[in-house]
């Protein structure tokens, strides 16, 4: 019923998802015969991303296990708990939205492959872009080395790829015939998928890319290319090649899982999956940039740091 790459986690997750899916008879589906995935989904979850080292090659956790390590998470990641002296910090426990759980399946990451549960090494290529990148960001000499994130272009959990984060872990769907959209809370993000189109338009590049979809059975396959540049990934390059896939699990929950593939950035490719579970809310504006005086004192300070150079350079 479905076609899913069969990496390891995967079929552990299936067996773990109970019921996993609606009958083939059960399944909502629009005029066309297609699944019908529409409507607010919630992806929140306090698992990492990476598998924590400590538990090895552990992909499971036992319920008690799983219960010590949702609450050491819980006080890891509370804001009012925050005792690192050499930042400010950044807002209190109440403006965070992560959640309070780990995901059902007791698993330690969202990454399924590797087998480890960890993004792959760096390729030497990325090592030197991300040198470079630092070394932009320690001159300052534009608003060209600060990240889109700074500007709400780019950034947090609205990727693409989607990935559980501070607050705003929610995504509105919409089908409309020959397209489908992903409308992110986050960042305000709306990624017009094209069904059907066969192949990717080349230019112009757009900073989420060009999407084209597909159904393989009743799961959704969503295949990006050709990003502007890096997406919500930092180390990422414009090459990266990212495909998604949407899946009914029962009435108020979708699996979605994705895989990135970059060889300029990333030895291995490298894969996560997670629920998204029905959103009782509707999604809201979100409003960043709007109010946001970051950019201009940065530019401000660095531009006065500048000028006391010159000075004492002249004036030694």
């Amino acid at each position: 019923m479905f076609r899913h790459s069969l990496r390891p986690g995967f079929l552990l997750f299936i067996l773990l998802s109970a019921p996993f899916a609606l009958a083939q008879g059960e399944l909502p589906r629009l005029a066309d015969g297609t699944p019908d995935l529409q409507g607010t989904w919630d992806f929140r979850t306090i698992t990492p991303l990476q598998r924590p080292l400590e538990f090895g090659d552990r992909e499971v956790l036992t319920a008690e296990e799983a219960a010590a390590f949702e609450a050491a998470r819980q006080e890891q990641l509370d804001r009012d708990n925050f005792t690192d002296t050499s930042t400010t910090g950044d807002y209190n426990q109440f403006w965070y939205d992560r959640g309070s759980e780990i995901l059902d399946s007791n698993r330690t990451s969202l990454i399924t492959y590797p087998a480890d549960g960890r993004i792959p090494e760096l390729t030497e290529q990325a090592e030197q872009r991300n040198t470079a990148r630092r070394e932009a960001a320690a001159h300052n000499a534009g608003i060209e080395a600060r990240p889109l994130s700074e500007r709400c272009i780019m950034g947090f959990n609205s990727g693409p790829p989607m990935l559980p984060s501070a607050y705003n872990n929610n995504v509105q769907l919409i089908q409309a015939g020959d397209h489908f959209v992903i409308h992110n809370e986050m960042v305000h993000n709306a990624r017009i998928v094209k069904m059907g189109a066969g192949e990717h338009r080349e230019t112009p590049r757009d900073w989420e890319g060009d999407s084209i979809g597909h159904w393989d059975d009743d799961t959704l396959v969503v295949e990006t290319r050709h990003f502007a540049g890096a997406t919500a990934f930092g180390n990422s390059s414009a090459s990266m090649e990212l495909t998604e896939k949407f899946w009914r699990i029962d009435a108020d929950t979708l699996g979605y899982e994705f895989t990135i593939s970059d060889p300029t950035t990333w030895t291995d490719s490298w894969t996560a999956m997670f629920p998204m579970r029905r959103a009782a809310e509707p999604i809201y504006e979100y409003a960043c940039h709007e109010g946001n005086y970051s950019m201009a004192g940065i530019m401000a300070g660095w531009r006065t740091q500048e000028v006391i150079a010159e000075f004492e350079q002249a004036d030694p």
